[in-house]
């Protein structure tokens, strides 16, 4: 059980859910000095407004928390998540309903977490009872995967470069029964993985691919694929300093991607699953890889170098090809990958791609029940004329700036095959301020809303 959570106790102090529309009636229940106290202190349910309601010898009697209508244009079910961060230390529990009281568990959870690897920063002292019908194992095994994400891309990157990211995963793995795997530094160029080798070589750190597997290989195959840039200065086409100050997060494709493989093991999901992550660093020294260069791809076409900075592409191409070459019922990847992406669609909202329209569906409908959100953006068929070369057989970044997500994914696009079921994500892996359940910094994007589908199909 998540530490968030504690078993049932008398001693529980009640938190009463209330919002403008119900306010008047919940007063009128209350005692007359509770009242008196509530309007002394301005209380009048707005949402995320909290007051500690005293009973007569001085202990809390009880807590009262507004939350937002279910009708409003800013409506957030994660609403119970600010309340680790107002309410005194104690034991809690759920007196009415809010408005969907899984996700109100999972965010007083999610509303625990802090970093705390390099200064003091304790977790609030706060505790919850689990709500009656609430699978509180499932809740736990979500926050657990969150807090791993937000762990992995909050550490630096002197501390989480390739080899650490490796590290990081083995241990996700020893708790499990799997096969583990890593190709490392010139041994990717002898096992045919050129681009990966290609983004790497620069570093001092030497790239690597991370692979390994779990469950009943008689299971339908799910393979997950995560971009693992431990850190990008944008290479040769180097990045301005604002644009370099938050690539340690340019690896939250993998840390996003160790979650959602987290939640299926440790669930026992009936899938054979793979996890592939190409670690790297994406440097500038004399034998960095260049604009205009070409190189060999694992799945055979030759890619120009349109772009340095467009490196999350290439090392998830050669990983994306060697994936597709069993043929898995289902391809996930995951990457921070395009500013294009945030500038249409912010930093809240993930655009995903995929060949199948069930699916789509499927995902769009398990985001707006887990508030894990997502919005499909198309695959657009004309825009794949914009990656052709003069010199090779496709370039990594077409000049012109337009559609950059979309050309992005229709790139990775061309190392899968046109059987198989894909899902490409375009995430963002950080909270830029502040909300409620996710405090500023590294964010689990898309992996709870893909663990949902996934426990649909396989569970």
């Amino acid at each position: 059980m998540h530490a968030a959570f504690e078993s049932a106790s008398a001693a529980a102090i009640p938190i009463t859910f209330v919002s403008k529309a119900t306010w008047d009636s919940v007063q009128a229940g209350l005692a007359a000095p509770a009242q008196r106290f509530a309007q002394a202190n301005g209380f009048v349910a707005k949402p995320g407004q909290c007051l500690t309601v005293p009973a007569a010898d001085g202990a809390i009697a009880q807590v009262l928390f507004g939350l937002d209508e279910p009708a409003s244009p800013r409506f957030d079910p994660f609403r119970p998540g600010q309340l680790p961060g107002l309410l005194p230390p104690g034991l809690y529990r759920f007196a009415t309903a809010p408005h969907d009281t899984r996700l109100a568990a999972l965010a007083f959870a999610l509303g625990c977490y802090r970093f705390s690897r390099y200064r003091k920063a304790d977790a609030p002292d706060v505790r919850l009872v689990p709500p009656d019908g609430v699978d509180i194992a499932a809740i736990s095994r979500i926050a657990n995967a969150v807090t791993l994400a937000r762990d992995l891309i909050n550490t630096p990157a002197n501390d989480m470069g390739p080899a650490e990211l490796e590290a990081a995963a083995r241990d996700l793995a020893a708790g499990y029964d799997t096969g583990f795997n890593c190709i490392v530094g010139d041994e990717l160029m002898k096992r045919n993985f050129p681009l990966i080798h290609a983004v790497g070589m620069a570093s001092s750190r030497a790239p690597r691919l991370i692979d390994f597997t779990w469950g009943d290989p008689a299971h339908p195959k799910v393979t997950l694929v995560g971009k693992g840039v431990c850190f990008d200065t944008g290479g040769v086409d180097l990045k301005s300093a604002t644009g370099m100050l938050l690539m340690k997060k340019d690896m939250g494709g993998a840390a996003n991607i160790l979650a959602l493989a987290l939640m299926i093991m440790d669930a026992g999901l009936k899938v054979r699953l793979r996890v592939l992550i190409p670690a790297v660093e994406n440097s500038v020294a004399g034998n960095a890889f260049r604009p205009l260069d070409v190189f060999p791809s694992r799945k055979g076409p030759t890619v120009e170098i349109g772009n340095t900075d467009a490196e999350g592409r290439l090392v998830l191409a050669d990983a994306l090809a060697l994936a597709d070459e069993e043929a898995p019922d289902l391809l996930i990847d995951m990457g921070t990958l395009t500013g294009a992406a945030r500038v249409a669609l912010g930093p809240d909202l993930p655009p995903f791609y995929t060949n199948d329209d069930a699916l789509a569906a499927d995902v769009a409908r398990h985001a707006r029940q887990e508030n894990d959100p997502l919005w499909r953006l198309p695959l657009w068929q004309p825009y794949d004329a914009w990656l052709d070369s003069k010199v090779a057989d496709i370039n990594n970044a077409p000049s012109g700036g337009f559609a950059g997500s979309i050309t992005c994914a229709l790139f990775m696009q061309r190392f899968v095959d046109a059987e198989t079921r894909w899902l490409h994500a375009d995430i963002y892996g950080w909270t830029p301020s502040a909300k409620p359940a996710r405090p500023e910094g590294g964010e689990c994007q898309a992996a709870r809303a893909l663990y949902k589908l996934l426990s649909e199909r396989y569970g």
